[in-house]
């Protein structure tokens, strides 16, 4: 059962580099929530040494996390079907591109992404409070509701409301995901740069407008994009057009 725990003494520190890339080590898990893919990994790494110092077992409910403090507890949810999972994340991972939590395999087979190999997922890091005179509680961060949103496309000036991130349920709608290329305080900046996407291919580029965001910002974004691998693509298919630093949106 999740309780609170003190740091590791291994797999804590300041940061650390993997793979040429420098990861910072979060503070704390409080209030942590994160969209995004989730993967698993099982039998290969079974019986090893995780990052702080556990021993894996691929039939506990443990994830791998880039910068959540070890250990934190956290609930994962997929966003396809509603199933969530509760894991103690005790290990470094994944140091694949686009890729936010590496889940044990029992915890992927709970969720249903084992087939597949990826799934999309919400990481919500569980918090401990301790009242005085009473013992540990388990207190998840507050859920925040997305304002009401819109999609603006470059032919015509016609807002299209969409709606919030859905919330857990037997039958959860499908979730979007988008590539996010840029974020721009003027609508002509973020115009230029979705022109050079229509312009180079990607034909499902998209400005994305916060109707109640003050000041407000013009997202561009290529999508909706249904499978992982095709989001893969896309972001490589950028990178050769010297565009790198982007950024993965899932509602």
């Amino acid at each position: 059962m999740p309780a609170p725990e003190p740091r590791s003494r291994y797999g804590n520190p300041p940061f650390y580099e993997e793979l040429g890339r420098r990861y910072v080590v979060l503070e704390t898990a409080a209030g942590y929530t994160e969209r995004g893919v989730a993967s698993w990994y099982g039998k290969k790494f079974h019986g090893r040494r995780t990052s702080s110092g556990d021993t894996y077992d691929m039939h506990a409910m443990s994830a791998a996390h880039k910068t959540l403090p070890l250990p934190t507890w956290a609930e994962v949810r997929n966003l396809r079907n509603g199933r969530t999972v509760i894991v103690r994340v005790n290990d470094r991972g994944p140091f694949v591109e686009n890729r936010i939590i590496d889940l044990s395999y029992e915890a992927a087979k709970r969720l249903d992404i084992i087939s597949d190999g990826t799934g999309l997922v919400e990481v919500r890091a569980l918090s401990f409070d301790r009242p005085a005179g009473t013992g540990p509680e388990v207190v998840e961060p507050v859920s925040i509701t997305a304002a009401t949103t819109a999609t603006e496309n470059l032919a015509g000036d016609a807002m299209v409301p969409t709606p919030p991130p859905e919330t857990a349920s037997d039958t959860p709608e499908a979730p979007k995901m988008y590539v996010q290329v840029g974020a721009f305080s003027e609508r002509t900046n973020a115009a230029g740069l979705h022109l050079r996407l229509k312009q180079t291919g990607f034909d499902n580029a998209i400005i994305h407008q916060d109707a109640l965001e003050s000041p407000e910002f013009y997202r561009v974004r290529i999508g909706p994009i249904e499978a992982v691998d095709e989001y893969d693509q896309v972001v490589q298919r950028l990178q050769t057009y010297g565009i790198a630093d982007v950024n993965m949106i899932i509602e």
